[in-house]
C-alpha cells in the first residue's frame, strides 16, 4: 500500500510538468494542422475559407517540392557521411598521446559552439568568396581560376558548412566511446600479429557501432531543419539548387504570406522527420540487441 501511495504521489507531482509539456507540443501542432486546411493568406485578412486537403495537393504538385526533397536527403546523407567518417578519424587521432592534447581537443570541438548564422557568414565571406576568400587566394597562388562555390556548387557548399559545424559533435561522442575500449583486447590482438587495419575493423569499429548510430540519429533530426545556413549563403538558389523542405516552407509562408500552404508544408516536413527518426530508432534498437 505504501509503495502504491508513493507511486501515486510521484505521478501527481509530475503531472503539471507533463501536462505543460504536452500542451507545449500539441497546441502548436494542432494549430498548424488547422491552418493547413484553410485558404489563409496574410495579405487578405478576414478572407479565410476551408480548403480541406487542397494545400497538401498544391504542395506536392509544386515544381519546387521534389527538388527540395532531393536536396534535403542529399544534405542529410552528405553531412552524415563527412561527419561520421571524419569523426572516426579525428577520434582515433585525438585518442593518441600527444603534446598539448587538451588544447587540440578544445580547438577541434570549438566549431560546435559557433552560431549557425555566424558560421555561414564566416564561410561565405572569408573562406568561399570567389574574390577575397581563402580558397580563392589558394587557387590563384597555385595558378588556378578561383571557384565560385555558391554559384557553381551551392548545395555542396552548404553541406561543407553544416558538416564543419557538426563534426565536433560526432568527434566528441566517438572519442568518448573509443576511450571505453578495453586496451587489453587491443594489446592481445597486436601480440597475436593482427595489423592496425585488422584491429580497427574487428575491434574498434564494432565497439563504436552504438556511438555511430547515436550520432546519426541526433544529427539527422537537426540537419533536417537546417535553415540559417541556406538563408545567409544562397537564399535557396540559384533557382531551387539549394532549396530544402524547411526553406521551401519558409518561402511559401513568409515570402508569399500563405499561412495555409506553409502549414501544410510544415506538416509534411514533420511527417518526414518522424519517418526518418522511427527508421533510425529501429536500426539502433537492432544494434543494441546484438
Amino acid at each position: 500500500m505504501a509503495t502504491q501511495a508513493s507511486r501515486s504521489a510521484g505521478r501527481l507531482m509530475l503531472s503539471p510538468a507533463v501536462i505543460l509539456l504536452l500542451l507545449w507540443m500539441i497546441v502548436p501542432l494542432a494549430m498548424t494542422l488547422y491552418f493547413s486546411t484553410l485558404r489563409y493568406n496574410l495579405l487578405m485578412p478576414g478572407m479565410e475559407t476551408f480548403a480541406g486537403f487542397e494545400n497538401y495537393r498544391y504542395f506536392f504538385t509544386d515544381p519546387a517540392f521534389w527538388p527540395a526533397l532531393f536536396n534535403t536527403l542529399t544534405l542529410v546523407l552528405g553531412v552524415l557521411a563527412i561527419t561520421t567518417l571524419g569523426g572516426i578519424a579525428l577520434a582515433l587521432l585525438l585518442d593518441q598521446p600527444m603534446w598539448g592534447q587538451g588544447i587540440v581537443r578544445i580547438l577541434v570541438i570549438a566549431p560546435f559552439f559557433v552560431m549557425p548564422t555566424v558560421s555561414a557568414l564566416v564561410w561565405k565571406n572569408m573562406m568561399m568568396n570567389p574574390v577575397n576568400g581563402l580558397f580563392a587566394w589558394i587557387a590563384r597562388t597555385l595558378g588556378f581560376q578561383p571557384f565560385d562555390f555558391f554559384a557553381q556548387a551551392p548545395l555542396f557548399s552548404i553541406i561543407l558548412i553544416v558538416a564543419w559545424q557538426w563534426l565536433p559533435f560526432a568527434t566528441l561522442i566517438l572519442l568518448t566511446a573509443l576511450q571505453s575500449l578495453d586496451s587489453e583486447q587491443m594489446e592481445a590482438a597486436e601480440m597475436d600479429g593482427a595489423g592496425w587495419g585488422s584491429r580497427f575493423w574487428h575491434l574498434v569499429l564494432p565497439h563504436l557501432s552504438r556511438a555511430i548510430t547515436v550520432v546519426i540519429l541526433i544529427q539527422t533530426i537537426f540537419i533536417l531543419s537546417v535553415f540559417a545556413e541556406i538563408l545567409v549563403t544562397t537564399n535557396g538558389g540559384p533557382g531551387t539548387a539549394s532549396t530544402t523542405l524547411t526553406f521551401l516552407v519558409y518561402m511559401q509562408s513568409m515570402l508569399q504570406f500563405d499561412v495555409g500552404l506553409g502549414s501544410a508544408g510544415g506538416i509534411v516536413a514533420v511527417i518526414l522527420a518522424n519517418i526518418v527518426a522511427i527508421f533510425l530508432m529501429r536500426a539502433i534498437g537492432k544494434n543494441l540487441e546484438t
